[in-house]
């Protein structure tokens, strides 16, 4: 099994391909000093699964924009399974979503266009029903970058705390 440290990590996931919504990111969290995952490499194996998977399944805050320059197929199944877990009652990681409602003009699949965007319509609505307070749906991917931050600077305050949680908490002595 692949450990992830007990570092503060926050996965981006979501869409792929050509798309470069991740640099923005990264070149803020690397100023800001904030440890990020980032699953979209040059050279992807299937070896990679595995540690994807590992930080999809254990980041403490998941990103998954969903936007306009795909299909988004896999991303929205992506996204369902991770929402499954959001709704652990022992889990205590964040997710931020943002699923534009649009496609680019650059994606001519009649029947993929249609079925993406029924797909993002009811996956959008699904999450406002849930109503659970680890999940963020923002609008924008500079919202998303906005509330990762503020999630990641919380995440950081609670890290002398945690120890007590009783998610975490080993036994011992209590006085």
């Amino acid at each position: 099994m692949i450990e992830i440290d007990n570092e503060i990590t926050i996965g981006l996931f979501g869409t792929c391909g050509n798309s470069n919504w991740r640099d923005k990111f990264i070149k803020e969290y690397d100023k800001l000093n904030i440890n990020y995952y980032n699953p979209q490499v040059e050279n992807w194996n299937p070896k990679l699964a595995v540690v994807e998977a590992e930080h999809l399944a254990k980041d403490q805050i998941i990103l998954f924009p969903i936007t306009y320059e795909t299909y988004g197929t896999g991303s929205l199944s992506e996204l369902g399974f991770s929402i499954l877990n959001a709704i652990k009652l022992d889990n205590k990681r964040n997710f931020v979503v943002m699923i534009d409602d649009y496609l680019d003009d650059s994606l001519q699949n009649k029947e993929l266009i249609s079925e993406s965007l029924r797909s993002r319509k009811l996956v959008k609505q699904h999450l406002l029903k849930l109503n659970l307070s680890n999940i963020y749906l923002v609008n924008t991917l500079d919202e998303m970058l906005q509330v990762s931050i503020i999630l990641y600077n919380i995440e950081k305050l609670k890290l002398p705390i945690n120890k007590y949680n009783l998610t975490n908490y080993k036994g011992g002595d209590t006085k």
